[in-house]
């Protein structure tokens, strides 16, 4: 009882990237451009896609909710790093560490799930096109959001129980720049077997899961392709889906590195620099992949762009 009192009280301390003071200062100022472009970039999407007509469709209702998903998954890691690289001061409460932890995974795994909506989307668009308007309906689409979200949060809210009923009666040092699973189950004094099971088992489930039917909907979409005679058609088809496998493939193989494989410190140790990918680069690059790619969210931006330059 003691202590769980104790584990129930206490702060922990992130180690961070680094603990070399002139290489955090660098690094603050490489992340905090990073964030800046997240945010500015996911929020132009979403604005975009509110306010342009011809953005109102089911493909662009999904990626307002991946942009929406990116912009709370990295400012719930981001500013408290930040401010880990030119502080002293490197602790996370224990209710604080908790939230991080919950949300971390809820959004990882909401994430995942739109990236699997996203590809039934396509699916619907190029296999079923005539038929595309009602088998993605509103309230489709709205339930397809609308899983990500309540499955991630009740798993996310399961796995962060397990993770903090453990007891930490030694260090406290997070060997991280976050409060994840894996280095928070290397520092636990008491049973970690239900734990890290639980973890193997959410893990492999989401991530095969959602990747089973991202890739079962591309594969009956090649097939579909491939049946097309016009080589413009098949190029504008492969390229409704470029976006999308680039921002999957990024995503999905730094977390099969990150989560299927046993706690270690080895592998905390690699997985602090894999985290990098999917926490700051996968959420900065997603609008900049869907933008540059995609003749209808340029020519949306253009139509701003000229509004502002005519009024």
């Amino acid at each position: 009882m003691t202590c769980l009192n104790h584990t129930a009280m206490m702060d922990f301390i992130l180690v961070g990237l680094t603990d070399n003071p002139v290489l955090g200062r660098i690094l603050f100022v490489v992340f905090l451009v990073i964030y800046f472009i997240t945010l500015t970039g996911n929020l132009c999407m979403i604005v975009l896609i509110r306010t342009n007509s011809h953005l109102q469709t089911p493909m662009y209702f999904f990626l307002g909710h991946l942009s929406f998903v990116d912009i709370c998954y990295s400012s719930n890691v981001t500013p408290n790093m930040l401010h880990g690289f030119i502080s002293d001061q490197k602790t996370i409460s224990y209710a604080g560490c908790f939230t991080q932890c919950l949300l971390f995974i809820a959004l990882v795994i909401t994430e995942f799930y739109i990236l699997a909506s996203m590809a039934l989307d396509r699916y619907v668009a190029i296999c079923s096109p005539l038929h595309y308007s009602t088998r993605m309906s509103k309230n489709v689409c709205v339930s397809l959001v609308a899983f990500p979200y309540v499955f991630g949060f009740l798993n996310g809210l399961s796995q962060t129980l397990l993770t903090f009923h453990l007891s930490f009666c030694g260090s406290h040092e997070i060997n991280h720049f976050y409060c994840a699973d894996p280095p928070l189950i290397m520092l636990a004094c008491s049973d970690t077997h239900v734990k890290k099971m639980a973890m193997f088992v959410v893990a492999g489930f989401t991530l095969s899961s959602s990747l089973a039917i991202i890739l079962l909907s591309y594969l009956f979409i090649f097939v579909a392709i491939m049946k097309i005679r016009s080589a413009d058609g098949r190029q504008k088809a492969f390229s409704t889906c470029g976006s999308h496998m680039t921002t999957v493939t990024i995503f999905y193989g730094t977390l099969f590195c990150m989560y299927l494989r046993p706690p270690s410190q080895k592998s905390v140790e690699e997985s602090k620099v894999i985290a990098v990918f999917y926490t700051f680069l996968s959420p900065m690059l997603n609008p900049l992949i869907y933008s540059l790619r995609n003749k209808d969210v340029i020519n949306a931006m253009k139509q701003i762009i000229k509004g502002k330059f005519l009024q």
